[in-house]
């Protein structure tokens, strides 16, 4: 028997609470007087909590592996990343509110600065300065006033936040086979879109086509002045957390990609009115006796990490430990908060590195460690674990697992 089908019989379903906080790129490296963003903070509820919690370390994939959002969240989610590859694009379409149909291809777009250098183009800025979401919607309604079909291809742009959006290509004999165009680093030229399969030829050819037109409609924009194109992917098939677990999961987040990956494992998104902490834990406040499995998701630590911005990435830290006794007053019978992944401000990027993790419950043998911080968690009794065996110690610790055998 597969751990997905011993799960999928044991499971049961309760009427206990269940909240994961993922506080997005959480974890970080020595840097700012040899500690961590986290270490750097004050976080005395956090640490209060460490108390009688249990505390770890996780690692998202495996060790030495540098995890995307995607792989990271199924696998906190209960989900084998390496079995089950969610591209980007689907997260970033479906998290906009697309509909997407088996065969259509979902890109994620980055609006980007580039400028030409020897005859040939450079990228000066990954994210065009993290442009606002108003010009980004302004940006996109011109791209697609100027290119609805390529051949037989329907192009569908949707704007999502800052320098992101969402592409949507609709026809016939489209494959994911295809590359990315992003360089992942600024002073790099743009990859040309390649087929890695001969059935994404066709695909490569439109991308090419697409790539060339927004150029010319974007070359006198002052920042937004080119696209690069990742997660080059089309609807996996992935079974529900209801079918899975006999959850009945909420999401709040308010960043496309994280709504779109709960939609795709079958979470009902709720709305939240602003795009601060305190309007999540507001929402989770008014949905808390709809559902009995939350994922609440706090972005900007991850932003700012990326930004190589170690302050500011310490003050949001800060501010969900302030309000982290607005969860509790909640008296959820199992709370979790981690990372997806780490995002050291000393990189700009995520790494490999193991996340901090944090179980309460009526049931957990309390590690007794006043400190959440990756230092503390390395000593905690969960010890070392892997991000899909997560969701595993929050069934058991809401009663939500049967006994296994005799």
């Amino acid at each position: 028997m597969d751990r997905e089908r011993l799960l999928k019989e044991l499971s049961q379903k309760n009427d206990k609470k269940i909240i994961l906080v993922v506080l997005d790129g959480l974890g970080g490296t020595a840097y700012k007087d040899r500690k961590t963003e986290l270490e750097y903070a004050r976080t005395p509820n956090l640490d209060k909590l460490a108390e009688i919690s249990e505390i770890g370390l996780v690692h998202p994939v495996s060790p030495g592996i540098t995890p995307g959002s995607g792989p990271s969240h199924l696998a906190l989610f209960g989900y084998d990343p390496l079995k089950y590859e969610i591209g980007r694009g689907v997260l970033e379409n479906l998290g906009l509110g697309v509909e997407l149909e088996k065969g259509d291809i979902a890109i994620r777009g980055n609006f980007c600065t580039v400028k030409e250098e020897k005859g040939k183009i450079i990228v000066v800025d990954r994210r065009a300065g993290r442009i606002p979401t108003e010009e980004n919607i302004r940006l996109c309604k011109k791209l697609q006033e100027k290119i609805k079909k390529i051949e037989d291809v329907e192009i569908t742009f949707t704007p999502g936040m800052e320098h992101r959006f969402a592409l949507r290509l609709r026809g016939k004999n489209l494959f994911a086979f295809v590359n990315d165009t992003d360089p992942q680093k600024e002073g790099k030229e743009p990859l040309p879109p390649k087929a890695f399969d001969p059935r994404g030829e066709k695909l490569a050819r439109i991308l090419y086509n697409l790539i060339q037109k927004a150029r010319e409609i974007l070359k006198d924009e002052p920042k937004a002045n080119f696209i690069l194109l990742r997660g080059i992917s089309s609807l996996p098939d992935i079974p529900s957390m209801k079918e899975l677990f006999k959850l009945n999961p909420a999401a709040i987040a308010t960043y496309p990609m994280y709504k779109g990956l709960a939609k795709l494992v079958g979470m009902k998104v709720l709305d939240v009115e602003g795009k601060t902490t305190e309007a999540e834990i507001e929402t989770l406040k008014k949905h808390y006796e709809e559902f009995d499995f939350f994922y609440l998701h706090i972005k900007k630590t991850d932003s700012y990490g990326e930004d190589g911005n170690f302050d500011e990435k310490v003050k949001v830290i800060e501010e969900f430990d302030s309000l982290l006794p607005e969860i509790l007053k909640l008296s959820p019978d199992v709370l979790a908060i981690t990372g997806d992944h780490s995002t050291p401000a000393l990189l700009k990027s995520h790494s490999w590195h193991p996340n901090p993790f944090l179980l309460y419950s009526p049931f957990v043998r309390p590690s007794g460690i006043k400190e959440f911080s990756e230092k503390a968690c390395v000593s905690g009794n969960l010890h070392l674990f892997y991000a899909m065996d997560a969701m595993v110690l929050l069934l058991a610790n809401a009663l939500k697992l049967k006994k296994f055998g005799a």
